[in-house]
């Protein structure tokens, strides 16, 4: 059997869940060429058969308005010999097979999964499957997907089909547009650039429609003047008799013919309007203007508590294993450079990243959580009247909180998460302000401060810097939209699922998704940045006759304290003396020192630039960068107390200092990898632009409040 599967349906109809039941591990993830949309593919090994599985982006319709539809209508344009199975919810079938109809109009090899069947029975609706398949002359199967039931009957009919019976399917339109339909058919025939791709009736309805991809096709050919005629004298028409357009007209026959379709196989009974009761009188809680908010901050404390209290045991485990690997390596390599390229650039940096993964795992396996029980829809649903306020969008929610808007988040998956906006302006908004956030990675730069400076209000600081990057996310995203974006908001338009308890297989599967990408990121871009970071921390080094003075300096001082209590300090001094000035003499202590001039004016030393520098690969290599700069050798990270002490007690660096660094770590500009995944969302020119954006902003706002602060303003 040489036939590959595409997957397809409305958002939230089961499509993934189906795609993880059938391929389970053997999938992966991409992007379809030449777009960002993700793209994921697997196998599914059936009775001794492999068939290529694709899982289309979820799609309302397919006129090509937004990325996704485009996406998937190019893709079975492109693949005919594809089997499209079209998952629809049972308990909104009426709706969902409106996208079927157009799939049968475009005549693609189709099969209907009808998902959900079980909730369709608990709420009391009945659909005679039987008569379904007959009325469209289709094959139908029930499926319930998170239980992997109906996936062998859709095999049998795979086994069935016959993909070169593609002869489509009609529906009248009306004497009117029919006739339209025709004349348009007749001239587009002679046209290659569409014959060649699109079945000819199909893409005359789609130029009745005013569908952007084919509007394009027909105005760059011969047939331009003709077509645009036949539109024209079609829109005086059902205007002057119907006062509508064509498009809504199509629209509504199309609806017409589901509605019938719909009467003769779907029964209600009397607990489907209860169940819909009950889910109406929850909505009308958790979507609340006022109790929504209120439900969902306490969800995401409850699940960024929860993060850190199951991920804080087997977070040590690994901490402890690198800490172990390290002293293991320590031991077997000799002193010198290799050595330290093992220890510190490989381990620490790779262990450190790793380190979080834990966290990053349980955090993942709660939002699918919530993803799959029906709760993002809503809150994003809830946050819309915000958003739009600033230029966004309902779908921008997810990638804010993804990025940190809870804190403990990251930027990367938060700007792929922003492929679920159909606008390019705002897709563009989202991802340029969502590294605003507090991501997981300046969490230790923080506590470190706050813990430093604030005392029992550490807390409450961390708190304003959450609401800070809130605050700066969205007004940024104003700004944004006001000037360089400028657009009309777009409108959201999504379907609330039903509410479900999402199955362990299926939340694993997602976890794991997330989890094995933040996983490849620490063994691969990481790991470079590591050892390039360490490069720079240790070249070029001291000259023979330098590293000889501080030797002097240290028998010097073994002579002068020998014997006394104070002898093993005053070597640990000498020794951080020599430390320090092989920093400086490095590149990244040359380049902290240079810019020194200009980072003063917002309380900046060079010791601090190198962190910061540091910070521009990865924001977790701030702290432990910042540790070496003041010859403390390696920092802890659950106890970074020593450090503390250092800074409270520089002359040099006060509470002032403390949150003029917070502000500009907060702001600055997005690590690399997250630079990397904005330019291959939106493009290159927008990525540095932001990393430019960004820091001009938090430098600015660091320099304002530094040195206000220290005409006593604040005082």
């Amino acid at each position: 059997m040489n036939i590959s599967l595409a997957l397809a349906g409305n958002p939230n109809s089961g499509k993934t869940t189906l795609f993880n039941s059938l391929t389970g591990a053997r999938q992966h993830v991409g992007n379809y060429p030449g777009v960002t949309v993700e793209k994921r593919e697997g196998n599914w090994i059936v009775n001794g058969k492999t068939l290529k599985v694709t899982d289309l982006p979820g799609t309302y319709s397919l006129t090509a308005y937004s990325l996704e539809e485009k996406v998937a209508r190019d893709y079975l344009l492109d693949n005919r010999s594809s089997v499209v199975v079209d998952i629809l919810d049972a308990t909104n079938l009426e709706r969902h097979l409106f996208l079927a109809v157009q799939f049968m109009e475009l005549g693609v090899p189709l099969i209907l999964a009808v998902n959900m069947m079980d909730e369709a029975k608990n709420s009391g609706i009945e659909i005679d499957i039987e008569l379904l398949s007959s009325l469209l002359n289709i094959p139908v199967v029930p499926t319930i997907a998170r239980e992997g039931k109906g996936k062998e009957e859709i095999f049998r009919e795979l086994e069935k089909i016959d993909i070169s019976n593609n002869s489509g399917f009609e529906i009248s339109y009306g004497e009117l547009i029919d006739n339209s339909v025709s004349e348009l058919e007749k001239i587009v025939k002679g046209l290659s650039s569409v014959v060649q791709k699109y079945p000819p009736r199909w893409a005359s309805i789609k130029y009745l429609e005013e569908d952007p991809e084919i509007l394009k096709i027909v105005d760059k050919a011969d047939i331009k003047g003709e077509a645009k005629k036949i539109l024209e004298e079609l829109k005086n028409k059902t205007r002057s008799l119907f006062d509508m357009e064509p498009e809504t007209i199509i629209s509504d026959k199309r609806y017409g013919y589901i509605s019938g379709i719909a009467k003769q196989t779907v029964r209600y009974k009397k607990e489907s309007a209860d169940r819909h009761k009950i889910s109406d009188r929850i909505d009308a809680v958790l979507t609340h203007s006022i109790t929504g908010p209120v439900f969902m901050a306490l969800v995401f404390y409850i699940l960024f508590k929860a993060t850190f209290a199951f991920g804080e045991i087997p977070m040590g485990w690994l901490e402890s294993f690198f800490g172990f690997t390290g002293d293991v390596v320590t031991k077997v390599i000799p002193e010198g450079l290799l050595q330290s390229l093992i220890v510190s650039g490989v381990i620490d940096g790779v262990g450190g990243v790793l380190g979080f993964v834990p966290l990053i795992a349980i955090m993942f396996f709660l939002i699918s959580f919530l993803e799959d029980a029906g709760y993002m829809a809503r809150m994003a649903y809830m946050l819309d009247r915000i958003f739009r306020t600033f230029g966004l969008h309902g779908a921008s929610v997810m990638p804010f909180i993804i990025s940190g808007g809870i804190p403990g988040g990251c930027a990367v998956p938060g700007v792929m998460a922003a492929r679920t906006l159909k606008s390019k302006k705002e897709r563009i908004a989202t991802i340029l302000t969502a590294p605003l956030l507090m991501c997981g990675a300046k969490v230790p730069v923080f506590v470190l401060l706050c813990g430093a400076f604030f005392g029992e209000k550490a807390a409450m600081a961390m708190f304003w810097l959450t609401m800070g990057g809130w605050a700066a996310a969205l007004l940024s995203a104003k700004l944004l939209r006001s000037t360089l974006i400028k657009g009309e908001s777009t409108p959201f338009i999504m379907e609330l699922p039903p509410y479900r308890m999402p199955t362990l297989k299926g939340v694993l599967l997602h976890t794991w998704e997330r989890a094995k990408q933040y996983i490849k990121k620490a063994g691969t871009f990481i790991l470079a940045i590591s050892i390039v970071i360490w490069a720079m921390m240790t070249f070029p080094q001291l000259s023979d006759q330098e590293v000889s003075k501080y030797e002097q300096i240290k028998q010097n001082v073994s002579v002068e304290y020998e014997g006394t209590q104070e002898l093993d300090a005053k070597l640990l001094e000498a020794d951080n003396l020599l430390r320090q000035a092989e920093l400086k003499n490095s590149i990244a202590g040359r380049l902290g020192t240079a810019i020194t001039p200009v980072t003063e004016l917002a309380g900046f030393d060079w010791k601090t630039n190198i962190a910061l520098i540091g910070g521009f690969a990865a924001k977790e290599v701030i702290v432990s960068t910042l540790g070496t700069a003041y010859s403390l050798g390696e920092t802890d990270p659950d106890a970074p107390e020593a450090l503390s002490d250092k800074l409270i007690n520089d002359p040099g660096f006060d509470y002032i200092t403390a949150i003029s660094l917070m502000i500009f770590v907060l702001l600055y500009a997005p690590c690399f990898v997250t630079v990397v995944a904005t330019a291959k969302e939106i493009g290159w020119k927008w990525a540095v632009f932001g990393v430019i954006s960004n820091t001009f902003l938090a430098f600015a706002l660091s320099v304002v409040f530094y040195q206000t602060a220290r005409l006593g303003v604040f005082s």
